[in-house]
């Protein structure tokens, strides 16, 4: 091994005494993308709470933004992966805070569209450059080169479970 062993290892390490045919490249991989996402959540979760934003009204926010400030209430279920009761729960936070509207789609009477206000627009903003400065500061003492190599494997692999961007 060329690097310093990272948490990961013993356990694998060990895992191997067990069963040294067993083929553990997978259970590294599962592992290090759970530490490195528990940790990058954590951190920005933190810097987050001190701006008193919370990481689901960032999703939700910046996913109406992005889509031009309104999508149907199923749309946005399945971009943020919440079930209905969850989306139906912050959709509703966000409608108490003045940051989005509900109706109904006039072409299709059976679906909610959830729309940003002007307030909500101006509270988007602000959640995202919170975020923004939240991933800097979390990701700052890693070498550019390794977060342009690691988000394009990232983008590779999420591309091969995932599938495509079912929306472009």
């Amino acid at each position: 091994m060329s690097q310093e062993p990272d948490r990961i290892d013993p356990i694998l390490a060990y895992l191997k005494t067990l069963d040294p045919s067993r083929d553990l490249q997978a259970k590294a991989v599962a592992m290090r993308l759970r530490r490195a996402a528990h940790y990058v959540d954590t951190k920005i979760r933190r810097e987050l709470a001190d701006a008193d934003i919370e990481v689901w009204e960032l999703e939700l926010l910046s996913t109406l933004l992005r889509k031009g400030g309104s999508l149907p209430v199923s749309q946005l279920q399945d971009a943020a992966q919440l079930t209905p009761g969850a989306i139906t729960h912050r959709i509703t936070r966000l409608e108490r805070a003045g940051h989005v509207t509900r109706g109904i789609d006039l072409d299709d009477r059976r679906q909610i569209i959830v729309t940003l206000t002007d307030e909500g627009r101006t509270h988007a903003a602000k959640v995202i450059d919170a975020n923004d400065h939240a991933q800097r500061a979390t990701l700052e003492q890693v070498d550019p080169a390794i977060l342009d190599r690691l988000a394009d494997d990232l983008r590779t692999f999420l591309i091969a479970v995932e599938g495509p961007d079912p929306w472009s």
